[in-house]
């Protein structure tokens, strides 16, 4: 007679004077302990030898479970598979499986480090907010459900930190995914703004006038350090990335030729393009390089480096720039300014100089790609248009200093 549940539930955890099975089928067999712990067996035969496998106790595996893991034991035996042999097989790949921490600091140094921009301050993200939660959790072990409660409670205080950690967190799960790491991606369907309803961030900043001289007078008559004033000052004139300054070098900075060269792989557009950004040495700029280079102490190297030191200036440096400057307008000019940062210096310059130079001068002033074919038959440097135009945009700056402290 066949096992039922309610014979399971009679025998468990009741006294018995010895251990005894009862069949089920399929070599299914419940096993009770004098102390009425019931475990599940099966027994099979393979290569003509009889073998008993355990699959589990009552009532964590149900009589139901018990029965479809008798099945699946049938089904490898079919197969010509020693069911033994299978699940050791399946416990050490278990083991195997990297923990989540495991798992994305794998993909940051083979992938991440290779591929992205700003790959140290993903992989921060991950050890400041990811990794004290779930990181010593078996990467497979980590459901939707889960990834998502820590994604929306850093949505709720720090809406961009979310962001950065989902969409790096996805990718680092697909790679995962791909190399048979993890079997499946657990947000591969969650998305930023239909699950944690991220919105967009504002892109609209442009400074205005009174806002640009003060800035200019928080830069000559702060205590502002002068490799930092410096860089501010050639991030507004140029509107460049404040990436492709910091990582330029002195030899990037032709004095004689008059003309600063940004390799492909310091600027955004490089990594597909595989070409240079060219951009003309104006006077005011060459006097700023000049010093640059002179508090380097240097005649190779970063231009732009840390204090007392000889290694590039860090992006954590570049980032408070701003609000150092707000806090001074707010201390010694009782400005309360609105919330700035430096890609808005880049955005004000390219509105400004939109009546002062041609929309494909302006955007290749920029940075930018021109669209359509006419990035593949257009090669031309645009050196001289581009010179006359920031000569235009420093004589515009200065007549804004000039009018409010002249």
């Amino acid at each position: 007679m066949a096992v039922t549940d309610t014979w399971l539930r009679a025998q468990l955890g009741r006294e018995h004077p010895r251990t005894f099975t009862k069949a089920d089928r399929d070599g299914l067999a419940a096993r009770v302990s004098p102390k009425g712990k019931i475990t599940w067996q099966v027994r099979y035969r393979h290569q003509g030898r009889q073998h008993r496998l355990d699959v589990g106790t009552y009532p964590l595996t149900t009589l139901k479970r018990a029965r479809e893991l008798a099945g699946e034991i049938r089904e490898k035996l079919e197969q010509g598979v020693d069911p033994k042999v299978a699940r050791e097989l399946e416990r050490n790949a278990k083991q195997g499986m990297p923990t989540v921490e495991a798992l994305i600091r794998d993909w940051h140094n083979r992938y991440c480090s290779r591929h992205k921009k700003g790959a140290g301050q993903i992989l921060r993200t991950f050890e400041l907010h990811v990794f004290p939660e779930l990181g010593w959790l078996p990467a497979d072990q980590v459901d939707t459900d889960r990834w998502m409660k820590l994604m929306e409670a850093l949505a709720e205080h720090s809406p961009a930190i979310a962001e950065r950690a989902l969409i790096n967190a996805k990718q680092a799960l697909k790679w995962g995914v791909r190399l048979g790491k993890v079997p499946a991606n657990p947000l591969g369907h969650i998305g930023a703004q239909t699950d944690l309803r991220l919105k967009k961030r504002s892109v609209s900043r442009v400074l205005d006038d009174e806002e640009l001289a003060l800035i200019w007078e928080a830069l000559q008559r702060s205590r502002i350090m002068p490799k930092n004033r410096l860089f501010v000052q050639l991030c507004l004139l140029y509107g460049c990335r404040s990436g492709e300054l910091r990582l330029s070098d002195i030899k990037d900075w032709d004095m004689k030729a008059g003309v600063w060269t940004v390799p492909a792989e310091n600027h955004k557009t490089g990594e597909k393009s595989g070409k240079a950004l060219v951009r003309p040495i104006i006077e005011p700029a060459r006097g700023w390089v000049e010093e640059a280079i002179c508090l380097t102490s240097a005649k190779a190297g970063p231009l732009f480096r840390n204090r007392g030191s000889r290694e590039r200036m860090g992006r954590s440096s570049v980032l408070p720039l701003p609000y150092n400057l707000m806090q001074w307008a707010r201390r010694h000019r009782g400005v309360e300014m609105d919330h700035w940062s430096m890609h808005d210096l880049r955005r004000t310059m390219r509105t400004r100089i939109a009546d002062l130079a041609p929309p494909h001068v302006a955007e290749i002033m920029l940075g930018h790609v021109l669209p359509g074919q006419w990035r593949v038959y257009d090669h031309y440097d645009y050196l001289a248009e581009q010179r006359e135009a920031y000569q235009a945009w420093w004589e515009r700056l200065e007549g804004i200093v000039s009018a409010r402290h002249g």
